[in-house]
């Protein structure tokens, strides 16, 4: 009934566990809050005190069963490392949820800069633990502060690949070659940095780009309580990863 934080990562293997398992919550959230699937196509689970939906298979919900088979294809790309991007999208496109992976064998360092002290430490298990519930209970806000749905939206799924890892040919189970790449909005779109998770072996990113108007009745200062590094950026355009 729990998500168990591992006490420590010491393995890449722990560290991709954890991954998947904080991607499967995310998207379970974030379907769960904007009302895309019924109750029943949801499990309760708990993650250290917060209350969560995962999604699961349910067979009178083909939805739901489709995006669990979609998020398998998600972890056998993480797997192998190809994984770079991954869009969930609500089209023609009214919400983005958008996760970005990075891998590292060292690990990534985190980075408590300041103008005048600069200064690296390596990822603790509590620092992934800490950042992990920050982002869920951010997801939570934002969700049930956006404005609701269009009763006929369609959920897509689309990944990108680090290409200079990733077979020309490779397509994970439940996808297949997409012909066009770029989002397209009706409204003017909003981009939101939600937070990132690191691990000693991974880095795990979310943003969310929305129509601007669902944002209009969002209060920014109640995502930023018990944020400790950067306050929540919100721009017209992200600017953050300067390869993208």
């Amino acid at each position: 009934s729990a998500i168990v934080f591992p006490k420590k990562i010491a393995t890449e293997q722990q560290s991709l566990m954890l991954v998947k398992r904080l991607l499967a919550v995310a998207v379970s959230c974030i379907t769960y809050l904007r009302g895309i699937f019924p109750e029943s196509a949801y499990g309760t689970r708990y993650m250290d005190d917060v209350c969560v939906k995962i999604l699961r298979e349910d067979k009178n919900c083909p939805g739901s069963t489709q995006l669990v088979k979609w998020m398998l294809g998600c972890y056998d790309a993480l797997q192998k490392k190809y994984f770079n991007n991954y869009w969930l999208c609500l089209q023609t496109v009214t919400e983005c949820y958008h996760f970005k992976f990075k891998y590292t064998h060292n690990g990534p360092l985190l980075d408590f800069s300041s103008k005048d002290k600069k200064s690296d430490s390596t990822i603790t298990c509590a620092d992934t633990k800490k950042a992990s519930i920050l982002l869920i209970r951010k997801i939570y806000v934002l969700m049930q502060n956006l404005s609701p749905l269009p009763d006929d939206v369609c959920l897509t799924m689309k990944l990108l690949y680090y290409d200079e890892v990733t077979p020309p040919d490779y397509q994970p189970p439940g996808f297949k070659e997409a012909k066009d790449g770029g989002l397209l909005f009706n409204e003017e779109p909003m981009y939101l940095n939600v937070g990132e998770v690191p691990t000693p072996f991974h880095m795990l990113k979310l943003k969310i780009t929305t129509e601007k108007q669902r944002m209009e009745n969002v209060d920014m200062n109640i995502l930023k309580q018990g944020e400790t590094a950067e306050p929540l950026q919100v721009c017209g355009v992200s600017r953050d990863d300067p390869e993208e």
